[in-house]
């Protein structure tokens, strides 16, 4: 279970390949299970992010629209 809130990654006005490249960094210094908010205005971002997540081994948790971009949930894999 999940008591902690998630952090909030704020990546808004970063285009492609960006908010891939740094969430993948602050990912990777998490604990694996740890949960992540990405915030993207990146349109490329909704194909992105979740092909990362495949990639990497994470669950993305969540996807959510809001006003101007995207909020993704990832939880952490175990995978570095």
């Amino acid at each position: 279970m999940h008591n902690d809130m998630p952090a909030t990654y704020d990546l808004k006005g970063l285009n492609c390949p960006l908010p891939v490249l740094k969430a993948r960094k602050r990912l990777a210094a998490m604990r694996p299970g740890s949960r992540l908010w990405l915030e993207t205005t990146d349109p490329l971002a909704v194909i992105d992010i979740p092909a990362f997540c495949a990639d990497a081994g994470h669950q993305l948790v969540e996807t959510a629209a809001v006003t101007g971009g995207h909020r993704f949930l990832v939880e952490r894999g175990n995978a570095a």
